[in-house]
């Protein structure tokens, strides 16, 4: 009887590696066709942009190019299949000083549990703050009318599964809400993805995942009515009243990321890693990254990573303005981790620093207990 359900598990493993293999290479196939293409003409048309800033600190400073290898919360971000290597309780806190003397952070935090048989549940929240402002309006152009704050917020709720010791998937529910102190609007995006890993030490790695498809969202509230009073032709008497503007709806910034890594593995829990990825942007230009990190002893992680946009160091290009990305492409950062004896629990500090084309560009710092 155990032999049995041995050849149907063996039997399920291949079937469910022969579906990933044919999965990933028709989906790279199906992009290369457009490979640098892009959609630069729609550049601005859409909106909750918010959903492509990376709040991690461990995957921003690869770039974003670890769409392979990704693993625990920060791949709700990434690619969510990568969560499904989460063991026992993950917590992350992160902060974000999102373009550094701009005034805008962001504030990121989350938590998956594993459920048992390789599936995972996760939960995550960030949230964008501008600031105060001054309320300005028709009458009161001055802004003596108070202050407002502007807030972004995004809530996911993730499911991740170990199909095999080599095929991975999950996908997340959003909830995108931009609002202000008079009008908001709301939208819900999913995200879905899968990773595949093979080779004699399971180092050879492949990922692919499509994000933010989802609603179309529109802003409503009283901060659209407009308040007047009609005159009387022959009265000085006057009537109030309230007209509703209805404003356009934006879509969402759908992306397609592709990603390879490969570890090469040594003595004493030491790691290379290397990473390359290509995103598709249905609102901007194609671009491709590559990453690189290392870890010593499982204690001490250095990485780094570059995203290619083409012209993107150039003021303009071809008679345009060609840099659509704020981010100049480099970044990097460092952990510092802390293993308990059975090396499934642990306690790090990250950083990570992204160049950008405007200001002083972005640090995040995050913290991740796993128990």
């Amino acid at each position: 009887m155990k032999n049995i359900n041995n050849i149907k598990a063996k039997s399920m493993e291949h079937i469910y590696r022969y579906i990933a293999t044919i999965t990933l290479v028709a989906v790279m196939m199906f992009s290369t066709t457009s490979l640098f293409a892009g959609n630069k003409d729609r550049s601005g048309q859409a909106g909750a942009t918010e959903l492509l800033i990376n709040p991690w600190a461990r995957s921003s400073g690869l770039s974003n190019t670890s769409t392979a290898s990704v693993s625990g919360l920060e791949a709700t971000f990434i690619n969510v299949a990568g969560l499904s290597h989460t063991l026992g309780t993950h917590a992350v806190f992160n902060y974000t000083n999102y373009l550094n003397g701009s005034g805008v952070n962001i504030y990121a935090f989350g938590v998956a549990q594993q459920l048992g048989q390789g599936s995972v549940l996760g939960i995550s929240v960030q949230t964008v703050n501008y600031g105060e402002e001054n309320i300005t309006t028709y009458a009161e152009p001055d802004g003596t009318l108070g202050t407002f704050t502007a807030n972004n917020m995004i809530i996911g709720l993730s499911y991740a599964k170990a199909f095999s010791n080599s095929i991975f998937a999950g996908a997340t529910v959003k909830i995108v809400n931009e609002s202000i102190f008079d009008a908001a609007a709301t939208g819900v995006a999913i995200d879905a993805g899968i990773q595949y890993v093979t080779g004699e030490q399971e180092n050879i790695k492949l990922g692919m995942t499509l994000k933010n498809v989802g609603t179309n969202m529109k802003f409503a509230g009283d901060g659209l009515t407009l308040r007047s009073d009609l005159s009387g032709a022959n009265s000085e008497s006057t009537t109030p009243f309230s007209m509703n503007h209805r404003s356009e709806g934006f879509e969402l910034p759908t992306t397609l990321q592709i990603g390879v890594g490969y570890d090469f593995l040594f003595e004493h829990d030491c790691r290379l890693s290397i990473m390359a990825n290509f995103r598709s942007m249905a609102f901007g230009k194609d671009n491709v990254g590559v990453g690189l990190e290392g870890s010593l002893w499982n204690y001490w992680m250095l990485r780094a990573g570059y995203t290619f946009e083409s012209g993107q160091w150039d003021d303009v290009y071809n008679g345009e303005f060609s840099n659509l990305n704020v981010e100049k492409g480099f970044a990097c950062g460092t952990t510092i981790q802390y293993p308990f004896k059975n090396k499934k629990s642990f306690i790090s500090i990250d950083y990570s620093y992204r160049m950008t084309e405007h200001w002083n560009g972005t640090h995040c710092i995050g913290a991740i207990f796993n128990f």
